[in-house]
């Protein structure tokens, strides 16, 4: 078709510094003119004392470049509104362009996360440090000096791009700024005085790990926290005004009673009753007063009741409701940015001439810099997928589904049913027989009764087996049956799903590796290698499989393997708090505690060692709880674990108490208080996951969720053909080697078409989207009517313009979702 030369110049410009091509365009709809107004990001300087002869070739130049500076911004904008990134840390010219790009690639990012876990694990070699690792004064504080200057590089790169006035109006960044001129501070007094100090500020480390492009999920949960707390600290202070109220009444009733420790005093009244609320001392708290009178223990039960039982699972409640409307708020949020991110992007890949849509050469340039590992073949399919119009060009409205659809994997449809159609009839009847066999419901139930048999076979084998060598070197006639049969089932899925169907399957794969696992260990006790014998103790998750036979099951694993990516992310944010805290407990309670020590507190025992003669014998009487120190980083760590737990957590903080002081309790009781909060979040997430996934299974009942999100798209020949000569004319005939091969598959089996699938997994946005689609549409609405209202006032646009109008940069940078 042909179309003149305005038809390809950018309804918005962005152009760069130089006026050097960047790289060749796609086709040639090549004749671009240079356009005659400039709405972009970024000044062009063109030299005007060119020849006139050479003026026509410049212009076309300089129009193809830019293009390629708006694909470049488009897909800035497309993974602006993908990471959740602010608008108003767009690039606005060539420098911050430049700056941008070196600080959003890959090795920036690991350098980032190496310099963050430097700084972290120097805690391991610092005083005190594990004795094993300790490094001298210099050597450490060189270390933490090389790894603050790589910090200052990164924020350097920073402020280029994001320019002085955005920089401190980035908040994160504005702290990590003020934490690192504080640790420079420290660690140049450290490298000079050639000994060290007390540096609680070394908790505040976590802040430039927290701060990576990888730790995002993180960042998310820390801000989660931070909106859940408003709620939280009202039902806490609630939790607290009742606790003051019994430890003034405790006080009363039980402090003439002269042997009763644990309320003599109002503060070691507020202190128990705070241990009380984790049942770490009950009834211990209660039986000295128990014993004098009976009648007291009503007042420990109504205590329990309303603290233990009422408010803390009202706490739960609040923190549950208020998680899930955040998570809402967050998915709207999010939602609008994607939309607004697209929308941005749509106007610099839109002509004047055809404002209503983007065609496949725009749509191609876009790709090459938003995914630029995507071949030639995927891009024309996923412009495809995105164009349900069936039109030259891909409207805003199939523009919007960019997101969902440009994470599509393609792979051709198979012509063939099953992989041994193309074989001889009796190897293809043998094949479909064994097929229809793994198929049935008799063999799947068969195979379920096995795994069940197996399970109970373990059980009684291990209740009979006594203390010692639990591996003989005879390798028991039950493993090698049972290991059998599952071999047979792997051989007869395989051969009779193909293996590439049998191990596309989650719950084949993890059958195999069981299986697996099963015969190494069968090797191990075979050849007697006994430091392999601990995958023996693997056989039992076999069991698991007996997880599919009831839907609720399935549901629970589902969600289960679902939550393990944000599960971790949950885990790093309880690790940096533990860091945290570690660091605050290393610089106080260092070489407190140790062996005899806290013979005048009430846990005295627990940390006392002592050998003394029994007859012929020496017996020892060791309390472990001298272990339990602040002694080195993981001493720590394994400390606040403990601590976590709750379970005698009162014998540290008494241990610790009574080695230092009283308010020394302030350190365990926040600690308390923080991770309770944490912990909590975790419990809200887990229950807001099942309940929004057991909702979204109601409400679509019909739908088949296990295979994801799949697309059919059919190609034909001819098509194929056109996208080869697109690019040989634009001279980037060296990305059309896959296309090739498909016209040469067509032609060898006498195809005029091909039918391609993409695939991706589900997301819990989609199922968002489903879960909320009638609300989605008010949001979008919503959107718009505030859109236009803070849009300044324009000129009329041209007739032949869309009513979607341009905004310039300034304006754009300026959205924040």
């Amino acid at each position: 078709m042909a179309v003149s030369m305005d038809d390809d110049v950018p309804l918005i410009l962005t152009l760069d510094d130089s006026g050097s091509s960047a790289s060749a365009p796609l086709d040639d709809l090549d004749r671009e003119e240079l356009p005659n107004e400039n709405g972009g990001s970024y000044d062009v300087i063109n030299d005007a004392s060119s020849p006139a002869a050479g003026e026509c070739c410049a212009q076309q130049s300089s129009a193809r470049h830019n293009w390629e500076m708006n694909y470049q911004e488009a897909a800035i904008y497309l993974q602006e509104g993908e990471n959740n990134d602010k608008f108003f840390t767009h690039p606005k010219n060539a420098k911050a362009l430049a700056a941008y790009l070196f600080a959003h690639n890959h090795l920036f990012y690991l350098m980032e996360l190496s310099t963050a876990l430097l700084l972290l694990l120097l805690s391991l070699c610092e005083a005190p440090a594990v004795p094993m690792l300790r490094l001298g004064i210099f050597v450490h504080a060189t270390l933490e000096l090389f790894a603050l200057i790589v910090v200052v590089f990164e924020l350097s790169m920073k402020m280029r791009w994001l320019g002085f006035q955005t920089f401190i109006r980035h908040k994160r960044t504005m702290v990590k700024t003020c934490v690192l001129f504080v640790q420079f501070i420290e660690a140049i007094v450290v490298l000079v005085r050639q000994t060290s100090h007390v540096r609680i500020t070394r908790a505040l480390r976590c802040i430039f790990l927290v701060d990576c492009r990888y730790c995002g999920a993180v960042r998310r949960n820390l801000r989660q926290i931070f909106q859940s707390l408003p709620p939280f600290i009202d039902i806490l202070l609630l939790l607290l005004f009742f606790m003051v109220i019994f430890a003034i009444l405790g006080f009363y009733l039980f402090s003439p009673n002269h042997s009763d420790p644990y309320f003599n005093t109002l503060e070691n009244s507020l202190v128990n009753l705070f241990v009380l609320l984790t049942t770490s001392n009950f009834p211990d708290v209660m039986m000295p007063s128990y014993a004098r009178n009976p009648w007291s223990c009503v007042f420990f039960i109504v205590y329990l009741s309303i603290e233990l039982y009422f408010i803390m699972n009202l706490l739960l409640a609040v923190v549950f409701d208020t998680f899930n409307d955040i998570e809402k708020r967050k998915f709207k949020s999010l939602l609008l940015h994607k939309r607004t991110a697209i929308q941005h992007a749509y106007r610099l890949l839109i002509t004047k001439q055809r404002p209503s849509g983007i065609s496949f050469k725009h749509f191609e340039g876009l790709l090459r810099f938003y995914k630029p590992r995507m071949c030639a073949r995927e891009r024309y399919l996923t412009f495809k997928a995105l164009n349900q119009s069936n039109t030259p060009l891909v409207s805003l409205k199939d523009f919007y589904n960019v997101y969902e659809v440009v994470g599509l994997k393609w792979k051709a449809k198979r012509n063939r049913e099953h992989w041994f159609d193309d074989l001889p009839r009796t190897a293809f009847l043998i094949f479909k027989g064994i097929n229809i066999l793994v198929n049935s419901h008799v063999f799947q139930y068969t195979m379920y009764t096995v795994v069940a048999v197996n399970g109970i076979w373990i059980l009684v084998e291990t209740f009979m087996l006594q203390g010692g060598n639990f591996f003989s070197r005879n390798v028991p006639w039950s493993y090698i049956v049972f290991l059998t049969i599952y071999g047979v089932e792997l051989l007869l899925k395989t051969t009779g799903l193909g293996p590439v169907e049998y191990l596309s399957s989650g719950w084949n794969l993890f059958d195999f590796s069981v299986t697996l696992f099963a015969f190494l260990g069968l090797m191990a006790l075979a050849f007697n290698m006994e430091p392999f014998y601990f995958i023996v103790v693997l056989r039992p998750l076999q069991l698991l499989r007996l997880f599919k036979l009831k839907k609720r099951y399935r549901n629970v694993l589902d969600t289960m393997f679902e939550l393990f990516p944000r599960m971790a992310s949950l885990g790093l944010t309880l690790l940096i708090f533990y860091y945290c805290f570690a660091i605050v407990g290393m610089e106080f309670f260092a070489g407190v505690v140790y062996r005899n020590c806290c013979n005048t507190s009430t846990v005295a025992d627990s940390y006392r060692w002592v050998n003394h003669t029994v007859g012929n014998k020496t017996v020892v009487e060791e309390g472990y709880y001298y272990l339990n120190n602040f002694d080195n980083i993981l001493n720590s760590f394994v400390t606040l674990f403990e601590l976590t737990v709750v379970n005698d957590w009162y014998i540290i903080m008494e241990g610790v108490t009574s080695q230092t002081t009283h308010w020394s309790r302030l350190y365990f009781m926040i600690f308390y208080i923080v991770t309770m909060v944490v912990m909590t979040i975790i419990v809200a997430f887990i229950l807001d996951a099942f309940v929004f996934r057991m909702n979204y299974t109601r409400k679509n009942q019909d739908s088949e969720e296990d295979n994801g999100i799949v697309l059919e798209k059919e190609i034909s020949k001819e098509e194929v053909v056109g996208i080869i000569e697109l690019y040989k004319r634009s001279s980037a005939a060296t990305e059309t080697t896959q296309l090739q091969k498909l016209v040469l598959q067509m032609d060898k089996y006498g195809q005029m078409s091909t039918v391609f699938l993409g695939r991706r997994s589900r997301t819990k946005s989609d199922l968002s989207m489903k879960m909320y689609e009638e609300e989605i549409q008010e949001w979008y609405e919503e959107h718009s009517r505030k859109e236009e209202s803070q849009t300044p006032l324009q000129e009329p646009a041209p007739a032949s313009n869309s009513s979607l109008k341009p905004l310039s940069l300034r304006q754009r940078s300026q959205t924040v979702i």
